[in-house]
C-alpha cells in the first residue's frame, strides 16, 4: 500500500448528493497532534473511577498511581488510533467525517503513522511501570484487544461491541491496578455494560449517519438493524442502571444520615436517559463530544461526581 503523502490532496469524496469537500493540507507537526486525539482521552478518566470509589484519591500516592495510570492509556489509546487509521485508511475516505482524518486525507504517511503508533504503544507500557507490574499488564491487554480488534474481529458482529466496551472497562481495571484498589462486582457490571450501551450507541450513529454506504465503511453494519442496535442498549443500560441501584444500597449499608449513596442514583439515571435521547437523536457517533459539549449532560454529570464525592469523602 503507497504511503498516504503519496496521494495527492485532491477534493475529499463526498457522499451522495454532497458537493465534493476540500480539506486544507496540514503541517506534520499539526497532523500527528490531530492524529493523536487529544479529546478522546476523556475517555480516560475512566482510571479515576475505582480509586474514587474506594475513596483514596486523598492521598498523594494513590493520586500520582491514577495520574501515570492517565498517562499510559493516552499513550496507549493514541498509539492504537494511529495504527488504526493506517490500516483503515480506504475505509475512512468513504466516511463522511473520518474522511478529514490526517492519513485519509493524505496529510501523514501511513509509514510514519505505524512507526509512531508502535513508539506511543510501548511508551504506554513503560510509564505504567512507574506504578509496579499490575497496570503494564493492563495496558497491554488493552493493546492486544484493540490491535486484534483493528485486525480481525471488528469484522465479527456483535463481537465487535464486546471488543470496544472491552477497552472502556480495562480502563476501569487500569486504574485499579495502578492504585492497587478492588472493584467492586456490582460497580464493575455498571462499567461493563454503561460501556456496552455507549458502543450500541456509536454504531446506531454510524447505522444513520452512513445510510447505505455503511457496509462499505463497516462490514458489521451491514449485518445490524436500527431495530437490533436499540435492543442492546436497552438491555445495556437497564443492567447498568440496576447494577448501579445495588452498588449504591451496598455503598450505604449500615450507614447512618443522609443517603448520599442512593440520592446519585438520581443523576445517574437522568444522565442514561439524557444519552439516551441524544442517541437516538443520531448524536452518538462521539461520546467525547457529547460529554464536552452537552450542558445538561454535564450538569448531571457534575451533581452526580458532587453527591458520590460527599458520600465517599464527607460524610
Amino acid at each position: 500500500m503507497a504511503d498516504a503523502a503519496e496521494i495527492p490532496q485532491v477534493p475529499v469524496q463526498a457522499r451522495a448528493g454532497e458537493p465534493p469537500a476540500v480539506h486544507p493540507p496540514r503541517s506534520f507537526a499539526r497532523a500527528l497532534f490531530s492524529e493523536a486525539r487529544p479529546k478522546q482521552w476523556v475517555k480516560n478518566v475512566l482510571v479515576v473511577a475505582a480509586p474514587a470509589a474506594a475513596g483514596v484519591l486523598g492521598h498523594g500516592q494513590a493520586m500520582f498511581d491514577t495520574a501515570v495510570a492517565f498517562v499510559a492509556f493516552c499513550f496507549a489509546a493514541s498509539g492504537t488510533y494511529f495504527l488504526n487509521d493506517a490500516f483503515d485508511v480506504e475505509a475512512d475516505r468513504l466516511h463522511a467525517k473520518k474522511r478529514f482524518r490526517p492519513i485519509a486525507a493524505g496529510d501523514l504517511p501511513v509509514r510514519t503513522a505505524q512507526i509512531v503508533g508502535v513508539v506511543l504503544l510501548l511508551g504506554g507500557i513503560g510509564v505504567g511501570f512507574l506504578t509496579g507490574w499490575k497496570l503494564p499488564v493492563v495496558v497491554t491487554t488493552y493493546i492486544i484487544f484493540t490491535t486484534t480488534y483493528s485486525a480481525w474481529l471488528k469484522h465479527v458482529a456483535v463481537v465487535d461491541l464486546g471488543m470496544v466496551a472491552a477497552g472502556f472497562v480495562l480502563r476501569l481495571i487500569g486504574g485499579a491496578a495502578a492504585v492497587d484498589v478492588p472493584i467492586s462486582v456490582w460497580f464493575f457490571i455498571v462499567g461493563s455494560f454503561g460501556s456496552l450501551f455507549m458502543v450500541a450507541g456509536k454504531r446506531h450513529a454510524e447505522f444513520m449517519d452512513l445510510g447505505s454506504e455503511r457496509g462499505g465503511h463497516r462490514a458489521t453494519l451491514s449485518e445490524y438493524s436500527r431495530e437490533y442496535l436499540g435492543y442492546v442498549r436497552s438491555v445495556a443500560s437497564g443492567v447498568a442502571m440496576v447494577g448501579y441501584c445495588l452498588w449504591a444500597f451496598e455503598k450505604s449499608t449500615g450507614r447512618a444520615g443522609v443517603p448520599w449513596y442512593e440520592l446519585s442514583i438520581v443523576p445517574f439515571v437522568l444522565a442514561m436517559l439524557r444519552y439516551a435521547l441524544l442517541i437516538e437523536r443520531g448524536e452518538g457517533g462521539a461520546p467525547e463530544e457529547l460529554v464536552l459539549h452537552d450542558r445538561p449532560l454535564q450538569v448531571m454529570g457534575a451533581l452526580w461526581v458532587i453527591i458520590v464525592g460527599i458520600g465517599l469523602y464527607v460524610a
